[in-house]
């Protein structure tokens, strides 16, 4: 596995989706993985849902993928809960749907948010909770009083390395608790230092919230070993018009991909 693309946070954005996966073909990457979000605020989750089947070696569930499966999603603001109400009429199977929607359903409820090996955590929102937890830029801010003891908590456990998504927006946190975001490293790359701790929130393909609207993946290099920013732009035009052929979807779940905020 020497190079690997991380995806997050696709949201049901399929032209973002194809847009990151033609450019992990060029970048020749050994393979491509997801860190959840799949569905949640856009028009395609079935398109976004099967072409992550089909191109992920493995996948994590997010809070949205989660939601389907609730009556009453948790802790969503009423945006996200009327695209998570619509997308679940798109993906549940009755008793006499097709076998591919039944399995595609099942697929889905059986994801997990977290995966780890003898020295990375992948998760999709954070080590200490891997489904909903935030991991900002303000938690590692040093008001003159030293750490967060949530920063601590999450690197404690942290192997070595720690992969996430969730909050949409990119950066690398170092064991010194610095956040530096990718338009602050050398070509939006940085050498992973072997003996200390790092966390790479990879940001979000779907829906970028750190007021750049390109889409962001990670590429991660394991000989070097190094992780690299990918921004890339997409027909954000086209994609808001597939939004507003949805009557149930929020008009902001489409304005604000043109600010990425």
């Amino acid at each position: 596995m020497p190079r690997q693309a991380l995806l997050s946070d696709i949201h049901g954005n399929l032209i973002a989706l194809e847009t990151a996966l033609k450019d992990c073909d060029e970048q020749k990457v050994d393979e491509i993985v997801c860190l959840g979000d799949i569905v949640g605020y856009g028009p395609e989750p079935i398109e976004c849902v099967d072409l992550i089947r089909s191109r992920c070696k493995w996948v994590l569930a997010g809070n949205h993928d989660v939601a389907l499966f609730m009556r009453f999603p948790i802790g969503f603001n009423i945006v996200a809960r009327e695209a998570i109400e619509w997308q679940r009429t798109q993906l549940q199977p009755n008793w006499y749907s097709l076998p591919v929607k039944k399995e595609r359903w099942k697929w889905l409820q059986g994801l997990e948010p977290e995966r780890r090996d003898d020295k990375t955590v992948y998760v999709h929102a954070s080590p200490r909770d891997p489904l909903m937890e935030y991991v900002e830029e303000g938690d590692v801010a040093d008001m003159g009083f030293g750490p967060s003891q949530k920063i601590i908590e999450i690197f404690e456990r942290i192997p070595w390395l720690c992969f996430c998504g969730h909050s949409h927006k990119p950066g690398v946190v170092t064991e010194d608790f610095l956040w530096m975001k990718p338009h602050e490293l050398d070509n939006q790359t940085y050498l992973l230092p072997r003996g200390e701790k790092t966390l790479v929130n990879i940001g979000s393909v779907g829906q970028p919230r750190d007021q750049n609207p390109d889409l962001c993946y990670v590429i991660y290099d394991t000989d070097e070993p190094e992780v690299r920013f990918r921004r890339l732009a997409y027909d954000i035009p086209a994609a808001q018009e597939r939004f507003k052929r949805i009557p149930q979807l929020h008009e902001r779940c489409w304005q604000r991909l043109a600010h990425g905020m």
